[in-house]
């Protein structure tokens, strides 16, 4: 059959339309993150399975509708979140696991399970209807839609705070494992270690694993800190960066900057200084920065998490020209980059 000459409107008809269903993918996803499909598969030897021996896998009072499955994985396929293999007899298609769903097991940490959950939970997705008033009026989206903050619904919402703390934890086990490669050395000599915004404690849980010379103080809001697991490591403690932190040999933030105003990062930085020896003490900041050039594999996910800040807090992503500017407002005149092969990378930064 001759191909079909698709011109320049047609395409950019179609491009639109795939934006638009962009979040039918990620409704999708977050159903076969629902239904354990991954991990049924993974459950046969990670071996390619049929639909109806994914659907003997789903838990539920009834039997799964098996047609409207198939529609799910067909999506999902072409996205390559999953794998079909057509038999050449002309048997059933068998479903198999790619280099991306394999991020979504979960029963197999790290993984992005709880992650896909909470971006698509219904507290999430309704503040994006109100992004263009974010344009017009300033202002986070979240607010506009829920009437409140991010944080205070956090803290009167139990089930959405696990949620959150969940996703929150899952990103930070990943990272974990670029994290403590590259920075063992700056880990050697440090006795204490203060994680400001540490939430539940993971990354400290994991840093003080591997170093276990290591004191760590997870330092955050009561509300958080009060579902941390307890570790014989690591000492809970609830308060609030904006009015103090605890005293370490060193301080660490992971996606906290990103969260807050200049200002508001001025005031927590001044409070992190306070907090630190001036001749031996650092600042471990683990944030995204912006390269005006695209050819980083998470430059993308970087403006999309610059959107994320923007609708759903105060802060945003920055470029280092203005990292630079933050730090030496907050008392940190010196700092150095070290690159990971992720969204995030390590600032470390100096009192003198």
């Amino acid at each position: 059959m001759e191909a079909m000459q698709v011109d320049e409107s047609v395409r950019g008809q179609a491009e639109i339309l795939q934006h638009v269903s962009a979040f039918v993918t990620s409704m999708a996803l977050k159903c076969a993150v629902e239904l354990r499909i991954a991990d049924i598969i993974h459950s046969h030897g990670g071996s390619p399975i049929t639909l109806s021996q994914i659907a003997s896998g789903i838990t539920g009072s009834s039997p799964p509708n098996v047609s409207f499955l198939e529609r799910i994985m067909r999506l999902l396929v072409q996205k390559n979140i999953f794998a079909a293999h057509h038999p050449s007899d002309g048997g059933e298609t068998l479903y198999g696991l790619t280099r991306a769903s394999r991020w979504i097991l979960r029963d197999k940490k790290p993984n992005l399970a709880p992650f896909v959950l909470m971006k698509g939970n219904s507290q999430s997705l309704s503040v994006w209807s109100c992004l263009s008033q974010c344009v017009k009026d300033g202002g986070p989206a979240f607010e506009k839609a829920k009437g409140s903050q991010l944080y205070d619904i956090a803290s009167a919402d139990p089930e959405f705070n696990n949620l959150f703390n969940d996703a929150m934890s899952s990103t930070a086990e990943i990272l974990m494992g670029v994290f403590l490669p590259a920075y063992k050395d700056g880990l050697r000599s440090i006795g204490t270690l203060v994680d400001v915004g540490g939430g539940i404690g993971s990354i400290l849980s994991e840093i003080v694993k591997s170093h276990p010379h290591i004191r760590g103080i997870n330092f955050d809001l009561p509300h958080v800190v009060a579902t941390a697991p307890a570790n014989d490591r690591v000492t809970h403690i609830g308060g609030d960066m904006f009015d103090a932190v605890p005293s370490g040999d060193a301080i660490l933030m992971k996606s906290i900057l990103h969260n807050w105003t200049d200002e508001q990062c001025v005031k927590i930085l001044k409070n992190c200084r306070k907090a630190l020896p001036e001749k031996t003490g650092k600042l471990i900041i683990v944030d995204a920065v912006l390269q005006q050039e695209n050819d980083n594999l998470f430059e993308e996910e970087k403006s999309v998490l610059d959107l994320v800040m923007m609708a759903f807090l105060s802060g945003k992503e920055r470029t280092e020209a203005q990292l630079k500017k933050l730090l030496e407002e907050g008392g940190f005149p010196r700092y150095k980059i070290i690159k990971l092969p992720a969204v995030e990378w390590i600032i470390e930064a100096y009192p003198i």
